[in-house]
């Protein structure tokens, strides 16, 4: 699932009332609560995932899969309060010794390295080590570089080959400050700053991917024994120096296994015999109503700021026709998507999620799902102009995304279109349809938000800056002047800090209905995820949080 990953006031340390809005909910059930408890410390658990992360080099990781082990290896200048609900969105200091000194025209950010700290090879902790990680995630790329290569000054330059350093970023390695200066103000650029992905990695660490090797990193834990695409563990790191706000962890080891068998995997946590079910796959069908059996202390279902869709690549045929575009929005049935989403899809028609500040709350441009218009589909694409266009439709191997791709492809075809599946391994998937040279027609996407303001969505997915030749996010190539007039440097919504998000929100639901009318995604829904333990684990101490997902460094036995 991609994360996302997951915004700070250029003025204001604390999330507002605008957070609030956009934090994570859940169900009726306690359970998300960060309530203390009595569990133990020490002790091992299992872990199961459907799929493998993209990579555990923080430097390409972009993926949930990824995340929630690498939050607990790579702590990155800022972070995340380690709490669930609306506190999680607030940030606090990570290897900066305070959040960061912003300038009065919001222009130069500066923060200092805190002293004393070590990798987990032992190696001393230097503030250059910043600008290098920073360096070497442009250089991958990383799919999130866009948040820098647009917002600091050099940035893009290094990252395309023109400069031998980001010459907006200097540090100072005997005092261990760090400066960086912004092409123009961004007002959420302290969320950038907490980026696992940009977390300190050792100079000269090498300038590409090391999935099964990932680099040493400065956090409770690190990880080891990877085997591609099948298992790595977590083991707490002997060379950690505790952080105020950041939890030292209380298990000493998570072995992670991965198998598509999501049945399997259910019944594994359901029988005890592994601890925590992956929060991005789906409990099947065939077994949830065994899972939903549990009572409060095994499972919660938890609402995230998370948007699935379908992507349209608006720079090709078929779906460079906004009327093919629009065939797509009006016949899709998101009642069918959610039965084969075991029911934890909401129905909408919007890229923002309800949780989101700025989700836009006028009526759907196109009906209001989840009720589908066949009859004015297929009319839809005799009129493009577009019927008969082949189209090849990108998914992953494992349920329920395969069969929301054999739902979808079967669709396409009834209202005029000759679909036909490119299915490939859930590990590669979004590497491969981030890959411009393919130039994938549509396909299967989700985003869980990197942190709470709207901006990351649309910054990522429909910004004509963020499209990439490789790992790139913004699928269907959306690249509109309206668009990019609001969030590109120049846009006061690009500029606007956390803390006027509920000042910025009506400007923000105006954009979100017009990329909804410019039908530039096809929502399948908004998605809520299973917390579902074994009787081993502490439930009410394990942490989902908003940005992290499952949050380790808070699990512990009972």
């Amino acid at each position: 699932m991609r994360k996302h990953m997951r915004t700070a006031s250029m003025a204001v340390v604390a999330v507002g009332s605008a957070i609030a809005l956009a934090a994570c909910g859940s169900s009726s059930s306690s359970s998300s609560s960060s309530t203390s408890s009595s569990g133990k410390s020490g002790g091992t658990i299992t872990v199961l995932f459907g799929t493998a992360p993209d990579s555990l080099d923080p430097g390409m990781m972009y993926t949930t899969q990824g995340l929630e082990a690498d939050q607990t290896a790579y702590i990155p200048m800022l972070a995340y309060a380690h709490v669930a609900g609306p506190a999680g969105g607030t940030l606090i200091p990570g290897l900066a010794t305070a959040l960061p000194t912003i300038s009065s025209d919001g222009k130069t950010y500066t923060m200092t390295m805190r002293s004393g700290l070590k990798f987990s090879n032992g190696a001393a902790v230097k503030a250059s080590d910043f600008t290098w990680a920073i360096e070497r995630a442009l250089k991958i790329p990383w799919g999130g570089s866009s948040f820098i290569t647009a917002n600091v000054v050099g940035a893009n330059a290094y990252a395309t080959g023109k400069a031998k350093a980001i010459s907006g970023i200097t540090t100072d390695d005997a005092t261990g400050k760090i400066t960086i200066k912004l092409i123009s103000p961004y007002g959420a650029f302290s969320n950038v700053l907490a980026f696992t992905e940009l977390a300190p990695v050792p100079s000269g660490t090498p300038f590409k991917n090391m999935p099964t090797t990932p680099p040493p990193g400065v956090g409770p834990y690190k990880i080891v024994n990877v085997v591609a695409n099948t298992s790595y563990s977590v083991v707490r790191n002997p060379d950690w120096t505790p952080i105020p706000g950041i939890p030292s962890g209380s298990l000493n080891q998570i072995n992670v296994k991965i198998s598509s068998n999501t049945t399997a995997n259910a019944l594994a946590v359901q029988n005890n015999s592994a601890d925590e079910f992956d929060f991005a796959d789906t409990i099947p069908p065939s077994v949830l109503q065994q899972v939903q059996s549990q009572d409060a202390s095994r499972y919660a279902k938890i609402l995230q700021p998370s948007t699935y869709y379908f992507f349209l690549n608006s720079k090709t045929k078929p779906f460079s026709s906004q009327l093919a575009r629009e065939a797509v929005v009006t016949g899709l049935d998101q009642n069918a998507i959610s039965r084969l989403g075991s029911g934890f899809f909401t129905p909408g028609c919007y890229l923002l999620p309800p949780l989101m500040v700025g989700h836009a709350t006028q009526p759907c441009p196109y009906g209001d799902p989840p009720t589908p218009n066949l009859a004015k589909a297929k009319a839809l694409v005799k009129q493009s102009g577009m019927a008969g266009t082949p189209v090849t439709v990108w998914g992953e191997e494992r349920t329920p995304r395969r069969q929301f791709v054999d739902y979808y492809t079967s669709f396409l075809n009834q209202i005029g279109f000759k679909a036909t599946e490119k299915i490939i391994a859930d590990a590669s998937y979004f590497p491969t349809i981030g890959s411009l040279k393919l130039n994938p027609q549509t396909g299967f996407a989700d985003w869980n938000q990197d942190f709470p303001n709207p901006i990351d969505f649309y910054g990522i997915l429909a910004a004509g800056d963020a499209v990439l030749p490789t790992n790139n996010q913004n699928f269907g190539q959306i690249n509109d002047p309206v668009l990019n007039s609001k969030i590109n440097a120049a846009g006061s919504l690009y500029k606007s800090p956390t803390a006027h998000l509920a000042a910025d929100a009506t400007a923000w639901q105006q954009l979100d209905y017009y990329a909804a009318q410019k039908a530039y995604f096809a929502p399948m829904g908004y998605g809520s995820f299973p917390k579902f333990l074994s009787d081993r684990l502490d439930f009410a101490s394990a942490v989902y949080h908003q940005v992290y997902g499952p949050d380790w460094l808070t699990f512990k036995l009972k």
